[in-house]
């Protein structure tokens, strides 16, 4: 089975949980996903079967979008509600109106450092190895693009927000600083994703729906239809003989896009054969073969 499913993950699983399940679903090794979540975290997580695992290095930098709720009083070590309280909790009543100037300063491109609990390597050693062991996690502050983080709605210790991302920000680490700001120490206590670059909400199966259509013989129906992947990517229908010629690494003239770097090549409606790269003129190697 080759192609891109995007599951709903359920709050509990790891992302490699989730690629576990859906191998046993197909009963098949090549499954991979695009970009993590956090168990905490429920939404869109893109997972990409067969040879269509090879298109993971087109989503390296994707952006991201989220909902989620943060509670105010106090912070925890792993920024998030599975991690274990720091301090007194505080009594907490933000204003709608305070909360938000305070959101403000979250926005842009600004300087943020990774959770203790997180899978930032130090030294070749993922960050919550050490964190778990009760070891010194000597973490690097790094500049994230925060492009959109609105606080929708604010009541008691809770805040409500919605937030648009560049990859590698962690939306934990919003919170936990967001908390400091306001004097009261805050985490992160839900977090829904809404959309990895071109896949949405509306794109997403359960588990249920894909052991449903695994039985009824109807899983081809849940898959993203190639010609929606990598929209920014301009794709051209290649004849028979081109599409032979790509399938054996050689190089193609494709002369309706010359102007283009990178193109998918389709040969039919459906069959998204390669990714080929403009090498000069009209002329264009495939950068991956995807049959």
């Amino acid at each position: 089975m080759n192609g891109v499913l995007i599951i709903d993950k359920p709050r509990g699983l790891t992302s490699h949980d989730v690629v576990s399940r859906i191998r046993c679903i197909f009963g098949q090794r090549a499954v991979g996903h695009l970009g993590t979540l956090d168990p905490i975290a429920t939404g869109v997580l893109p997972l990409v079967l067969g040879n269509m695992t090879r298109l993971a290095q087109f989503y390296l930098a994707s952006e991201k979008c989220y909902e989620g709720v943060i509670r105010f009083g106090f912070s925890t070590d792993t920024y998030d509600s599975e991690g274990e309280p720091v301090g007194e909790a505080q009594p907490v009543a933000l204003s709608l109106e305070r909360t938000r100037e305070f959101a403000k300063q979250f926005k842009g491109v600004i300087a943020q450092m990774p959770p203790p609990f997180s899978a930032k390597k130090i030294r070749g050693i993922p960050a919550y190895k050490l964190a778990r062991k009760k070891q010194e996690v000597a973490l690097k502050s790094v500049q994230v693009e925060v492009k959109e983080f609105d606080i929708t709605s604010a009541a008691d210790d809770r805040a409500h927000f919605r937030a648009r991302v560049a990859s590698g920000t962690y939306v934990r680490t919003i919170a936990h600083d967001l908390g400091k700001l306001a004097g009261c120490g805050a985490h992160l206590e839900s977090l829904r994703r809404t959309a990895v670059a071109e896949f949405e909400l509306g794109d997403a199966h359960t588990f249920d729906e894909v052991e449903r259509s695994v039985r009824s013989g109807a899983l081809e129906s849940l898959l993203v239809h190639p010609r929606k992947l990598l929209p920014l990517l301009p794709s051209v229908t290649a004849t028979d003989e081109i599409a032979s010629r790509i399938r054996h690494g050689r190089l193609v003239n494709l002369p309706e896009l010359s102007r283009a770097r990178e193109v998918k090549v389709f040969h039919g409606q459906t069959d998204l054969i390669a990714i080929s790269t403009r090498v000069a003129g009209t002329l264009f190697h495939p950068r991956i073969v995807l049959v």
